[in-house]
Parts: structure tokens; sequence; C-alpha cells
């Protein structure tokens, strides 16, 4: 006899903004405009038209956390908007989604990939290899280094 064992863990989802917009819209509000205070109109940009979007799904369909992945530039692509809602951090859903970006920017041919990390967060990007390079420096009021991750 067998029988059927609902999947109740949350999912990662890799697609564009048609198809994951409405969650990563959901859990970036929350995150920056919301809990952050960064205004609206330095959230929303041309570039999640042309990103590739990663979004972490509870069963129910309500998003958790997300991150973008934008297009190559000579080799070199830059990854950013990682947010994940506060009762699902340490989770290890931000790990999750910043290793399936990193394998699909390889799998591509990208050779390097940037962020702009909250300085908060240095030492989570720095534990998956990451390198901070240059100064902090200020984005919508919140400190950030720039780091880099050579594939």
């Amino acid at each position: 006899m067998s029988c059927a064992v609902p999947v109740t863990s949350p999912q990662l989802r890799l697609g564009d903004w048609a198809g994951l917009g409405e969650g990563a819209r959901a859990v970036r509000g929350a995150v920056f405009i919301e809990e952050q205070g960064v205004p609206v109109a330095l959230e929303w940009d041309a570039e999640d038209a042309v990103a590739l979007h990663a979004l972490v799904v509870e069963a129910s369909g309500r998003a958790l956390a997300t991150a973008r992945l934008l297009p190559s530039r000579g080799g070199e692509a830059r990854l950013g908007r990682m947010a994940v809602l506060p009762a699902w951090r340490g989770a290890g859903w931000g790990r999750l989604m910043l290793r399936a970006l990193r394998e699909v920017a390889r799998a591509r041919g990208d050779r390097v990939l940037t962020l702009s990390a909250q300085c908060h967060a240095l030492a989570f990007y720095a534990s998956e290899g990451w390198i901070a390079e240059g100064p902090v420096y200020l984005d919508a009021g919140i400190e950030h280094r720039t780091m880099r991750l050579c594939l």
C-alpha cells in the first residue's frame, strides 16, 4: 500500500519577473521598504525585467525569500536584492538561493560575480567564498561593501 505525502517544505523556484515577480515584490517590500526603510523609488528598477529571479515559496504559495541575478556583461554578473523574511532567517534559504544563482552564473559562462552587501551580512557572504573590496559606502542610507566571487 502506498500513500501520498503532501510536500510541505518550502521550494526554490528560478524564473523571470513575469512568473516570480509577485512573490519577489512581496518579500522585498516587507524587508527593504517596510523593515529597512528603503524608499520605494530606489527599490524597483528596470533590471527586474531582465534578471533571473530566485524565490523560496511555501506549499501555500507564500513567498519567503528572494534574490536576483542580472545578465552577464563581459563575463561578470551582478547578484542582488537578496531578502529573507525575518521569521525565516537562519533557515538556510539565503544560502540555497546564493548557491543556486552561483551555479546558474557558472553554467552560462560567467567568470566573476559581484554584489553590494549590507555590512551586517558580510560574514554570511564571506562564508561562501565572497571577498569584500573597497570602502564601506551608503546605499539607501544603509552601509554596504562591494563583494566579489571568482567562479
